[in-house]
Parts: C-alpha cells; sequence; structure tokens
C-alpha cells in the first residue's frame, strides 16, 4: 500500500509544496495538488516536479469542463516530462455550482464526457491522430469555425504512452464508469467498513467490463492522521470540513456529499448539517457532523488503533493509503504510517 497526502489548497502553495517534498525522505509515495477555484493545480505540480525526485505527482482534481480533452492531455504529457514519469492526472467532473458559477460553462452529461476525456487523453499520449465524434469534435466539423481544422496529433513525443488516470466520483454510475475505464478511483469520506455496501454492486458491474490491460483499479482513500494516547480530540478538527462538503458543496437535492452521508445512515444528520450551513449557521453545522463518521473516516489514536485502522482500509481495497497528518511532528507519523502500511 503506497502512503499519500494531499497539498492543502487554501494556504501558501510553495511554502506547502516545499513542506511535502521534505517528506519523500520519510517515505511519502504520492502527493495530491487540488484545484477547486483557487490557485491552478499544474502550476504547483510543476514546482513540486523540480523540488522531488522520487514522488509521484496528482491532480485531484482538475475538472473536465475547464480544460479542452487535448489541454488535459498536454498537461499531464508535460508533467510527466518534467518529473521523469511521475505524473498522475486525476479528473473529476465538480459541480454545477463552480463550473457554471466560476468558469461559465453549462455543466451538462458528466459521465460521457468523463469517458470521452480518459479516451482522447489516451489517444494523445499514443501520439494518434485525433479524430473524435461526440461531445467533442475533433476537428471541428465544416461549418462551425473558420472551416481550418484538421486533424493533428501531438508535436511532441511524451515520455510515457499511459499515464495513469484516477477519477474522482461518487454516485453509482460514475463509478461503476470509472471502474470500467479509468486506472484508479478517488472517492470521498471514504468509510472502509461502509464501502462495500455503497459502492460494492457499481465496482463489481464495472469491473466485470474492465479491460484486461488496464490491471487492478488503484483506490485512493484516507483521512486525518494522529498517533498517540490522548490525540482523539484531533477528530473535530475535521468537522468543519465535512460541514462545508454535505452542507455547502451544492444546492439541496444536487450535493453529491449529501446524498453520500445519507447512503452510510446519516440522513438525519445529512439534512440537519445541510439545513445549517445553507443558513450561515456553520459552527452549529459542524457541530452536527456525526462523531462515528469523523472516528471511520480518519486514523486518529493510539498506535495499536491507527495500525487496525489501515489494516480496514487495505481489506477494504484501499491501495493508496491518503492521509493528512496532524500535530507538531508529520514526518514521524509519515514514517510510522509507511512502516504500517508495507
Amino acid at each position: 500500500m503506497r502512503i499519500a497526502t494531499p497539498l492543502a489548497y487554501a494556504t501558501d502553495p510553495r511554502a506547502g509544496a516545499d513542506t511535502v517534498a521534505a517528506w519523500e525522505d520519510d517515505g511519502l509515495d504520492v502527493v495530491w495538488v487540488s484545484e477547486a477555484y483557487g490557485f491552478d493545480a499544474p502550476t504547483v505540480m510543476g514546482y513540486l516536479a523540480a523540488k522531488t525526485t522520487r514522488l509521484h505527482i496528482g491532480s485531484a482534481i482538475l475538472p473536465i469542463y475547464s480544460r479542452t480533452p487535448a489541454l488535459l492531455a498536454q498537461t499531464a504529457a508535460g508533467l510527466d516530462a518534467m518529473s521523469g514519469g511521475r505524473a498522475m492526472l486525476g479528473i473529476g467532473a465538480s459541480g454545477p455550482q463552480v463550473i457554471e458559477g466560476w468558469h461559465g460553462v453549462a455543466y451538462d452529461r458528466p459521465l460521457a464526457r468523463t469517458r470521452e476525456v480518459i479516451r482522447i487523453c489516451r489517444q494523445v499520449w499514443q501520439r494518434e491522430t485525433l479524430v473524435n465524434d461526440g461531445i467533442y469534435r475533433l476537428p471541428l466539423p465544416a461549418g462551425e469555425g473558420t472551416g481550418l481544422g484538421r486533424p493533428l496529433k501531438i508535436l511532441t513525443h511524451p515520455v510515457r504512452d499511459r499515464i495513469p488516470i484516477y477519477v474522482a466520483s461518487l454516485g453509482d454510475k460514475n463509478v461503476q464508469m470509472t471502474a470500467e475505464v479509468a486506472d484508479g478511483w478517488l472517492p470521498f469520506l471514504y468509510d472502509p467498513e461502509r464501502a462495500a455496501d455503497v459502492w460494492g454492486a457499481a465496482l463489481a458491474a464495472g469491473s466485470s467490463k474492465r479491460a484486461g490491460d488496464l490491471g487492478q483499479l488503484e483506490v485512493v482513500a484516507g483521512g486525518p492522521l494522529a498517533i498517540g494516547p490522548d490525540v482523539t480530540g484531533l477528530r473535530d478538527l475535521a468537522r468543519p470540513l465535512v460541514a462545508l462538503y454535505v452542507g455547502g458543496m451544492g444546492a439541496k437535492g444536487r450535493n453529491f456529499y449529501h446524498d453520500l452521508l445519507c447512503r452510510y445512515g446519516y440522513a438525519a444528520e445529512a439534512d440537519r448539517i445541510q439545513e445549517l450551513y445553507l443558513a450561515g449557521r456553520k459552527e452549529e453545522a459542524a457541530a452536527a457532523v456525526p462523531a462515528q463518521l469523523l472516528e471511520r473516516t480518519s486514523l486518529i489514536g493510539p498506535e495499536s488503533y491507527v495500525r487496525d485502522r489501515v489494516q480496514a482500509y487495505r481489506d477494504a481495497g484501499v491501495t493508496i493509503l491518503n492521509v493528512t497528518p496532524l500535530g507538531a511532528d508529520p514526518r514521524r507519523l509519515i514514517a510510522a504510517v509507511k512502516d504500517m502500511a508495507r
């Protein structure tokens, strides 16, 4: 099991990248760089490529609506070249509020778009001439634009012709598609004890159609990490973030994270969190996050307890353990959890 960490996107990206780069020596295998509607991810990822030698660098996530498939492929190929073959392309649909409010692009057909993006990216890396007749029409057909478009292939030679693609997905159809065509899966608020009940059927359906050359689906999940006899109170630090996603990342009826909590069995709590958050009562919304959810989506407790949690993630099929170390000595925590995951 590989060890990964997310790079915080609401802080100084250079300082954060410098910190994470130092963890490479402690056994960190992967760093994920988010984008949302703050700094762009590829700029930070290029900086990380220059600061590291072994660390794999992934986007988590680049929205599929804000870049063309060809540009997503170029970005990943560029990072792969600058890092010597250490790029990981994490993509996702994001949500309507960001896509339509920030990017000004209609949020439509997310599954079909994701599938086409994956196919076109792989065609680019294999230096195929791009011709596509779907949501993305390549080249643009006669009668649209200037009429000068012609089929093209990437000018440069990618370091790898198969850069791993990870998809952030939560809904059944999206998870099924991910298990069918992607290299890896990026779920959120992953409870290893309940994951099979929520996503097992979708993963099995997608895996049954999976091409043999794709290999095993990588699963990336984890949570906050702290090890010690008196650290369980640190679980509460995740309350504001969970409340933000469950309460504020989408309108009523269009919030994937609210729906996930309902499927976990916290329907009443999810409704309450959303009601409070949308009313501007964010602290009360955070207080309403179930303690059991915080426990099951983290690795916080005595060493023996954390070791059991690592095993629980492994038993659930997680192949990349994604942790956020808490406390004054994050390097010790990375080294410790790396040892547990061997």
